[in-house]
């Protein structure tokens, strides 16, 4: 996609966030409406741990946030991608895959050991997110939990979330 820039969250763009990220999960039958108000409060929480825009021709058309989770096996520098916005009408068009590459390289750099998800297990896996019986996440389909190791050793356990999931 020509013209995007991927930049950091700036305070200016909280509103915009909001409103990109309640329209993009507006028409989803797996969204509970609750994805701005997640974002709002990992941010105030102070788990988000890497926030980035997708900007192109000066609008905001794309969002991904990161946070920490933990793992029962007492694993360190996980973390979770999630959500991640493109606006409605330029969904489909590279916006969601250069936010989760540049997400990632940014998330190896901070020294992630690896990145869990919950989501596609068609979209997913081209990033080289995979199931992995060893990670899991209650009450979620094991084929729609995913992860990806970004160094060291797989840990084992059961994976929890920052607070604001709930």
């Amino acid at each position: 996609m020509s013209n995007l820039t991927i930049r950091a969250e700036e305070p200016g763009d909280i509103a915009a966030i909001y409103a990109l990220t309640e329209a993009a999960f507006a028409p989803m039958p797996f969204s509970d409406g609750n994805e701005p108000n997640l974002v709002n409060n990992l941010r105030t929480d102070g788990d988000l741990t890497l926030s980035l825009v997708a900007e192109q021709d000066g609008v905001l058309v794309g969002h991904i946030a990161f946070s920490p989770v933990t793992i029962s096996d007492g694993a360190s520098d996980w973390y979770g991608l999630g959500p991640v916005s493109a606006s409605p009408d330029l969904q489909r068009q590279g916006i969601g895959s250069a936010l989760i590459n540049e997400g990632l390289a940014q998330m190896r750099g901070l020294g992630a050991k690896g990145i869990i998800l919950l989501g596609s297990n068609e979209y997913y896996p081209r990033f080289g997110f995979e199931a992995k019986a060893k990670l899991t996440y209650a009450g979620a389909p094991p084929e729609f939990f995913q992860s990806l190791l970004l160094d060291g050793e797989w840990p084992a356990g059961e994976v929890k979330y920052a607070p604001a999931f709930g």
